[in-house]
């Protein structure tokens, strides 16, 4: 499955301000440079537009900024992604799992915590496992890990 980086946000805190960025850098086992979850468990998270472009059919008033997340990716499917390897441009993330939507999400816009409630809509998160340089517009895929050992 072959898609592209579509945007990139990084947060100054935790519930704080999401800034657009046109590139980034990810460092291995930290997450993103700059973003309030750099060195957490959850280092990273991914969401997908096409998840949004329908949300926003249904929910005029919302935008993909409001799941905040760090990346969106088009033309990946994150569902069941749990230990697959997501490759951004030369950047790797380990997936670890669904990012499940909070009561946050409905603050913002009324009824989006629903609307990404099924199928992994509210995205993935995960760990980077080669860090490098990050840029909307490179090249993504994601595939099944192979087995270290």
């Amino acid at each position: 499955m072959s898609g592209k980086v579509e945007a990139i946000w990084t947060k100054r805190a935790h519930g704080g301000v999401m800034d657009s960025a046109d590139q980034a850098t990810l460092v291995e086992g930290e997450g993103l440079v700059g973003d309030a979850n750099f060195g957490a468990t959850r280092q990273v998270t991914v969401i997908e537009k096409e998840v949004f472009d329908r949300i926003e059919a249904e929910l005029p008033d919302s935008g993909p900024v409001m799941r905040r997340a760090n990346i969106m990716v088009s033309g990946i499917r994150l569902e069941d992604s749990r230990d697959q390897v997501l490759t951004l441009g030369d950047v790797k993330i380990r997936i670890r799992g669904e990012t499940r939507p909070c009561e946050l999400m409905d603050e913002q816009c009324p009824g989006l915590r629903d609307a990404l409630d099924l199928h992994w809509g509210g995205g993935a998160h995960g760990s980077v496992i080669q860090g490098g340089e990050l840029r909307v517009g490179d090249t993504a895929t994601i595939e099944v890990a192979v087995p270290v050992g």
